[in-house]
């Protein structure tokens, strides 16, 4: 019944796609985090992006982050994002982001559930585009083991992308879009983690059909 009830929360938090664009896109990720001592942190992550509607490869992202563990929940983060984008494989503009956040883990526990959570801003960049676009984004993720003390667990999450202002490439001033996760995580070894699952990112489009894009997501993390 848990279990049920979780998912219809993650049902009930996607929007109606009535008049909306459909595309599908794959998403993979390759993470790996650095324990530099008991309290510093260094982690890199890159993201590919592949859609249908844009035929093929739209975006490279690579976040690197330096964190530092405040006790054994809070740990603040800061770091740089390169991401340049495509069309088909074609480069269109490179974005650059400056990105501060805190992440909380294991925040609540309702019974065998833990929720974490993270507030992220970032400050974002266009080449050859004048303007600085600041946006909030706020996460929530629940994880529930398949069975007590196990490592192999549902994962339901949802972030919220917030603009704080309009740019001439950032031109909704609110919530621009949101991403409701849905996955299953499990070791491949001792310091190596899997992830797979289906991600459903709803665009909000003042001036155009709201765009829903289904998105197959991989992810392979690692921790020294």
């Amino acid at each position: 019944m848990r279990r049920l009830s979780l998912c219809l929360f993650v049902l009930m938090a996607l929007p109606a796609t009535a008049h909306a664009s459909e595309d599908e896109q794959l998403w993979t990720t390759t993470s790996a985090t650095v324990k530099l001592s008991d309290n510093w942190r260094l982690q890199q992550e890159i993201v590919a992006r592949f859609s249908n509607d844009r035929n093929g490869l739209y975006e490279i992202e690579s976040n690197t982050l330096v964190g530092y563990k405040l006790d054994k929940q809070v740990t603040v983060w800061a770091g740089y994002t390169h991401d340049p984008q495509y069309n088909g494989g074609d480069f269109t503009v490179m974005e650059h982001r400056v990105r501060e956040q805190v992440t909380v883990d294991n925040i609540l526990k309702l019974g065998p559930v833990s929720v974490s959570a993270r507030m992220r801003m970032e400050q974002r960049w266009r080449e050859g585009i004048d303007g600085t676009a600041w946006r909030l984004r706020p996460y929530v993720k629940l994880t529930m083991p398949f069975k007590e003390g196990g490592k192999t667990a549902l994962i339901l999450s949802h972030e919220s992308f917030i603009d704080l202002n309009k740019t001439n490439f950032q031109r909704v001033q609110g919530e621009e879009r949101m991403r409701n996760l849905i996955a299953i995580t499990t070791p491949l070894a001792k310091n190596v983690n899997a992830e797979i699952g289906y991600l459903h990112q709803h665009g909000f489009r003042p001036d155009a059909d709201d765009s829903n894009d289904n998105v197959a997501s991989l992810s392979l993390s690692f921790s020294f």
